[in-house]
């Protein structure tokens, strides 16, 4: 089975400790099961007056010494198997945060991160006791078993014990039944709990919008559906549990009751002693956890092969952009040269037209190219592609004259600064987001890049200036200081190509401007792409392409298009019309 493969992987590395650990537990099992028998022979010998003092203290300093090999005996156990439960746990984690880090686009198109935050915690919380708490408890319950059945048969009576045993035997053909529902009910659960924990997630991710269009009680509604869901699904874990340890209880009760009748018959007619009465009583007891930890087991193993198969389905992704047979390794840098051969790309599972049809460009190295047009006219998708987010055709990119799929991925993205539109910032100080990309990066550094940027007064004004700790997603600064810090981010990178999809957007145009000129020092002979719908931020560019419905509309020099009277000059005289608006409206205020 896949998912005990997967699991065999890593408690492999942990054998020796495991079988320490079992050791440990047997030790104590082993010593566990004299007691009962010294106690009987104790009894015996106080009421057929055999045993003086001296003998009491020998049994009683033989009982102590057995109660300090228990007490390390069950350290070492919960030390080498929890420790290394806690530890494959751990590794497990990590294993599923690099694999989610290579999965492309297309994987978080299609999951949600609700559900993947589940697994990383309910699942794997019910991995690590599977291989945890779960082996403990097999073994333990299996030796015990034996060990017990053992005493009770040599030390007491071969006839009570059966008489004894047969009602726990039903106890087995339950189980059956058992695990197979509990698997069922409990992959329901944890379903349930990744649809509860996404509602969550985007719910606290989208509460400016839910706030802005007034729908708490909408919101509140869905939550509450999903809440209810995973209770039903809790409750029918539950439901099973509390139906099977009362049945456990009566097998249990009844197994005991023939103890008594019949070891007390045995007793009676002397076939058994008072004393071996008593320990086998003491036995019964000692059984009660083995025939118990049977349902425990099964509950735990049902539980824990839910969770792996979860958390299988997720390393059994397979990421779509990787290194090829195609790769380069002599490649080690970029210089920028770009150049697009019938650049033709429809979206994976899609059944929409091509997002981008016949783009044929060349971008010199050290030259900046603007990209203009409406929305949903391909621009990102095309700063997607330069990334290798998603894949292309072979030879419909080709960089410094090697087709795409030749240049090893962590060459092609680290000399490749890109600023989205989505300007992300992490929960951290704002030198640390701007210093993202680059290891070792210095305090000048990073004040240098944000005054290229524009940012740097904006951040000194904040109370703890460089050292100032953005929210979630940077929700306590504006959206232009996002933007300006990721531009800032980007240029401390410094890589031979930059990508700006729509970064100016949220500033203003005397900022834009210093911006722009800042570009101009800061990237003299490296290659520029600018994505933007104003034509301001793109009109000095060594040149610009126009898409339109994902196809080349014009390609030229601002004043070579102006010149087309084409889609370029209409988006031209609409914003200077708009300008002209904005500005009559300021001077009649």
């Amino acid at each position: 089975m896949r998912e005990l493969r997967f699991a065999g992987s890593y408690v492999r590395r942990y054998i020796p400790r495991y079988l320490l650990g079992i050791l440990a537990l047997f030790a104590v099992d082993f010593v566990n099961t004299f007691i009962p028998q010294l106690t009987g022979e104790i009894t015996d010998g106080l009421e057929q007056h055999a045993l003086n003092m001296d003998g009491i203290l020998h049994l009683v300093l033989m009982v102590l010494l057995m109660g300090l090999i228990i007490t390390v005996g069950r350290f070492c156990w919960r030390y080498f198997i929890f420790g290394s439960a806690r530890t494959i746990e751990k590794e497990m984690r990590n294993d599923m945060f690099a694999h989610l880090e290579k999965l492309s686009m297309r994987y978080y198109n299609t999951h949600k991160t609700g559900d993947l935050m589940s697994r990383f915690i309910n699942d794997l919380n019910s991995v690590r006791e599977l291989l945890g708490m779960t082996v403990i408890t097999t073994f333990d319950a299996s030796v015990m078993l034996v060990l017990v059945m053992s005493r009770m048969i040599l030390y007491v009576s071969p006839k009570l014990t059966v008489v004894a045993v047969i009602p726990l035997i039903l106890i087995i053909f339950g189980d059956i039944f058992y695990g197979k529902a509990m698997h069922r009910r409990f992959l329901a659960k944890q379903e349930a709990f990744s649809d509860l924990t996404d509602q969550v997630q985007e719910a606290v991710s989208g509460i400016r919008v839910i706030k802005a269009f007034v729908q708490e009680r909408k919101e509140l509604a869905a939550f509450a559906v999903a809440n209810q869901n995973c209770r039903e699904k809790n409750l029918g874990v539950v439901r099973l549990q509390a139906l099977v340890m009362p049945l456990l209880d009566m097998v249990v009760g009844a197994s005991s009751l023939l103890t008594l009748l019949y070891g007390g018959y045995l007793a009676i007619h002397g076939e058994i002693t008072v004393g071996q009465f008593i320990a086998f009583n003491s036995y019964i007891g000692m059984l009660v956890w083995p025939m118990m930890a049977v349902g425990e087991c099964i509950t735990s193993i049902s539980q824990g092969m839910a969770s792996l198969k979860r958390i299988v389905h997720i390393h059994d992704a397979k990421p779509d952009i990787v290194d090829g047979a195609e790769m380069d390794e002599s490649i080690t840098a970029l210089q920028g040269d770009i150049v697009l051969h019938n650049l033709t790309f429809t979206y994976p599972d899609t059944q929409q037209a091509p997002a981008l049809h016949g783009i044929d460009l060349h971008v010199p190295a050290g030259s900046s190219l603007a990209i203009l047009g409406r929305t949903g006219s391909g621009k990102t998708t095309l700063a997607n592609l330069l990334l290798r987010l998603y894949d292309t055709e072979p030879g419909m990119i080709v960089i410094d004259g090697h087709n795409q799929k030749e240049i090893p991925l962590a060459v092609l993205r680290q000399d490749i600064a890109y600023v989205p539109q989505d300007n992300f910032l992490f929960s951290d100080t704002i030198e640390n987001n701007i210093a993202f990309g680059v290891k070792g990066a210095t305090h000048e550094q990073v004040e240098a890049a944000a005054k290229a940027a524009c940012i740097h007064d904006n951040i000194m004004d904040f109370p703890d200036g460089y050292q100032t700790v953005v929210g979630e997603r940077g929700a306590t600064i504006s959206g232009g200081q996002k933007q300006r810090s990721s531009i800032a981010r980007a240029l401390l990178k410094d890589a031979p190509i930059l990508i700006l999809d729509d970064a100016l957007s949220a500033v203003d145009t005397d900022t834009e401007e210093r911006i722009l000129e800042n570009l101009k020092v800061n990237r003299a002979g490296k290659t520029t792409l600018i994505i933007a719908h104003r034509i301001s931020t793109i009109q000095h560019a060594d040149r610009i392409l126009v898409l339109d419905d994902g196809g080349m509309a014009e390609v030229g020099t601002h004043e070579e298009l102006m010149a087309l009277h084409g889609i370029y000059r209409s988006i031209w005289d609409k914003q200077q019309l708009e300008k002209q608006l904005q500005e009559e409206g300021g001077d009649a205020e």
